[in-house]
């Protein structure tokens, strides 16, 4: 029963997809075609948001000459998708800076606009991406629906300094990749353990197939506050709706781990 005045603050909730998308190797027509039709069936399925893998354009490469996008075309033909189906689009793709590029992860909302542009703060130097592209120096945010989120990609789910960063505000927080195959144990072990000591949603959002001769095996999922799968995909190219209930803040209150973070003294011992 609630008394008269009693403000009681409902936990919101926002429908979200999750494109596990097999993407053409360094053909961004190609792949910004299937960037259209997933994102039509997201919206059938009534998405609010739908959010595609690091590099959704091209795939995982260090040809920056060819995957840049110097002339803005394709991010443009995007926020015309975005603006004309109603739903707000988190992608991938690379901006050209001087002698190398930025790894950029971005959301257009369903009006058209940049409301989040991020860039990756860990190029994977094993990989070398770190001789091709600048790191991203700060963490970012956004809101649908009233719920925060922040995102980050690939490597960056190795470094969970950022992501206690980033849990301060956000309520979630994704983590699109191209994360191989033959290391997907530490992608499912790595974005639990993100869920379990932010007490935040994590989203993983993988790529599926062939690039070259890296095979990707998707395994995009979703995990609660309390660490919990909440929802996975199979092997293959696949666009999955989950409504999301943002209950953070009760999972916090609940189980308080943040509170007893000591910030000061982890600076001193650096």
């Amino acid at each position: 029963m609630l008394w008269k005045g009693e403000i009681i603050e409902l936990e919101k909730t926002v429908d979200i997809a999750v494109c596990q998308q097999e993407i053409v190797f360094e053909n961004k027509y190609c792949n910004l075609s299937k960037i259209f039709k997933n994102v039509l069936r997201a919206r059938k399925d009534g998405a609010d948001i739908i959010f595609f893998p690091e590099m959704t354009l091209t795939g995982f490469s260090m040809n920056i000459a060819k995957t840049s996008e110097s002339d803005f075309d394709n991010i443009n033909k995007i926020k015309k998708i975005a603006s004309e189906n109603n739903i707000s689009i988190g992608f991938g793709w690379v901006k050209p800076t001087g002698a190398k590029a930025e790894n950029h992860y971005s959301v257009v909302s369903n009006v058209g606009e940049i409301v989040f542009d991020y860039v990756k703060i860990h190029p994977f130097s094993y990989a070398k991406e770190d001789m091709f592209f600048y790191s991203g120096e700060k963490v970012c945010f956004f809101n649908i629906n009233g719920v925060e989120f922040s995102a980050f990609i690939c490597y960056d789910l190795r470094f969970p300094e950022i992501f206690q960063i980033a849990s301060k505000n956000a309520d979630v927080i994704v983590v699109a990749a191209n994360w191989p195959s033959v290391r997907k144990e530490h992608w499912e072990c790595l974005l639990r353990a993100r869920a379990v000591e932010n007490q935040c949603y994590i989203i993983g959002v993988n790529c599926f197939g062939w690039q070259e001769d890296i095979y990707y095996s998707g395994n995009s999922c979703i995990f609660n506050p309390d660490g919990k799968k909440v929802c996975s995909f199979e092997e293959k190219e696949s666009v999955m709706v989950f409504k999301l209930l943002n209950d953070t803040e009760r999972y916090r209150k609940g189980f308080p781990v943040k509170k007893d973070r000591k910030i000061d003294m982890y600076k001193k011992l650096l």
